[in-house]
Formats: structure tokens, C-alpha cells, sequence
């Protein structure tokens, strides 16, 4: 490990340490870390990380890292919530200090399903869905996407994907398609797939939506998850792909280990993440 690589490592777990008293999943007043007025990249949250928690608690948690973008998973927000129960959720989130900015990631294998995850996106008032279309239905998303005026950011999941394994298994097949039709671009799972996240960022620039941001063990497929800075991706040169195309969506992490006990991995891999953007 480099000297540089040392100290953004000791730099982000000196930020993360003051992110880390007892999370207690009550409600009360949010308790929010004070951050640079500005930051490079936006920073936010995969809600599949929060798989293990409530609502307080994950919005406590985000509080305690100082995100406040979250993509919302269905088990805080299912599908087929009526509309009353949608405006409640999204109203506990905004009273948190948290902006659901999108949906996801949301499978769809039948036309019904497609037509399921727009009217869903549609009600709960955000303008992208990060989904895992069929190859069959990639012509009738993108009639959808037309329609709603709603962007879909197809998900890549790493080798055992039989769809979908790495970044450019979805661009081949939507380069051509509507313009809001594009990636979510999961950096672990495209490394796990032999692609280097930076490569497929300047590769598929124009079609990056979205961006899941975690670290791996190890560049093969068996590679686990493992906090941002302490696995093989080379985030200086992610962050230098990223300033270069002027990315200017949200980079959510998304953490996968000790998913019972996220606080410190999340506030470690924010800390991490921010000291390389600094």
C-alpha cells in the first residue's frame, strides 16, 4: 500500500472516528456531521444497505456519516404502497434531513412489472429508477421511459449475472436507445467482472446515471466486500475518471459487509471516499 493510499486511509478513519457514538433507532432530533460547504461529488446511499434497519435507523445513520441522498429500496417502500402511505414515508425521510432522489434497484421480468416500477417511480416523485429489465423488455422500458419522462440506470451485478455481469452487457444494448436510458454503474460488481471502474466510467460516459460505490477484496469473482479503502479499486483513479467526464450525479455507497452492524464500514468507506475527493 502507497504512502498516499496510508495517509487517505489515516484521514478518513480520523473523519469516520467522530462518526461513531451508539446509534439507538429512536426518533428525535437529527443529529447532523458538519461537512465542507462544498464537496466535489454528491455523496449518498444504496437502500440496500439499510436491509437490517428501520427507518429512524437508517436515517440516523445517514445523519451520523453526513449523507442525505438515498436511493429507497422496497422493503422501507414497497411497491405497491398507496399513494397515502408513499407521502408519509417520503415525509419521515424529508423530516430526517434525507432526499430520496431515486428508486431501486427494482426487478422487472414481465411488461406488468415495468409498468409496476414507472407508476411506482412516478408516485413517489423522482425522475430515475435504477431497475433490472429483461433483455425482451428493453424496447418496452424504453417506450415507458418516453412516456413517464422517467431515466432508467440498468444495474450490472458482477459475473453470476446472467443479464446484466459488467457495465458494457447493458451499453451494447442501449447505446442506441433513448438517451435516458443508461447505467447504474456498480464499480465492485464491474471489477469482480474484470472491468476497472475507472475505465468503464470514460468508456460509457455518456450513459453513467448513476454510480453504486463500494470495495472488494480482490479483482476476481469471488472478490467480497470490504470497506471503501481497504480492497484493490483504485478509487484516485475513479475520482480522476469522474472529474474528467464532469460526472454530476450521485455516487451512493452501497455496503455489503456486516450488514448488522453498518455504522462504522459506512462512516469509514464516507470518510475514505471524501479524503480521496480532497
Amino acid at each position: 500500500m502507497s504512502s498516499r493510499r496510508k495517509f487517505i486511509q489515516t484521514s478518513a478513519l480520523a473523519w469516520s472516528a467522530t462518526c461513531l457514538p451508539t446509534l439507538t433507532g429512536t426518533t428525535g432530533p437529527a443529529h447532523h456531521t458538519r461537512l465542507p460547504k462544498k464537496e466535489f461529488l454528491q455523496i449518498g446511499m444504496a437502500g440496500y444497505s439499510f436491509i437490517n434497519y428501520s427507518i429512524d435507523q437508517s436515517i440516523a445513520i445517514m445523519n451520523r456519516v453526513g449523507i442525505s441522498n438515498l436511493s429507497v429500496k422496497d422493503f422501507h417502500l414497497p411497491l405497491n404502497s398507496p399513494q397515502q402511505t408513499i407521502n408519509e414515508v417520503l415525509t419521515q425521510f424529508k423530516n430526517g434531513g434525507i432526499q430520496v432522489y431515486t428508486v431501486g434497484v427494482i426487478y422487472m421480468k414481465t411488461e406488468a412489472a415495468v409498468d409496476h416500477a414507472f407508476d411506482y417511480a412516478k408516485r413517489v416523485g423522482v425522475n430515475m429508477i435504477v431497475g433490472v429489465p429483461g433483455y425482451d423488455l428493453l424496447q418496452y422500458t424504453e417506450k415507458k421511459v418516453k412516456e413517464y419522462n422517467i431515466r432508467i440506470a440498468i444495474h450490472n451485478h458482477g459475473p453470476e449475472d446472467k443479464l446484466y455481469p459488467g457495465p458494457k452487457d447493458v451499453y451494447d444494448r442501449i447505446s442506441k436507445m433513448d438517451h435516458r436510458m443508461g447505467l447504474c454503474l456498480d464499480i465492485g460488481h464491474a471489477l469482480r467482472a474484470g472491468v476497472k471502474p475507472e475505465k468503464a466510467v470514460t468508456d460509457f460516459a455518456d450513459r453513467i446515471f448513476d454510480l453504486h460505490i463500494k470495495d472488494i477484496t480482490a479483482a476476481q469473482a469471488d472478490g467480497k466486500a470490504i470497506e471503501a479503502g481497504r480492497g484493490v479499486i483504485d478509487f484516485p483513479a475513479l475520482i480522476a475518471a469522474l472529474r474528467k467526464i464532469k460526472y454530476t450525479g450521485v455516487c451512493s455507497i452501497e455496503f455489503e459487509k456486516d450488514m448488522k452492524d453498518a455504522l462504522p464500514g459506512i462512516a469509514e468507506s464516507a470518510g475514505y471516499l471524501r479524503g480521496v475527493m480532497s
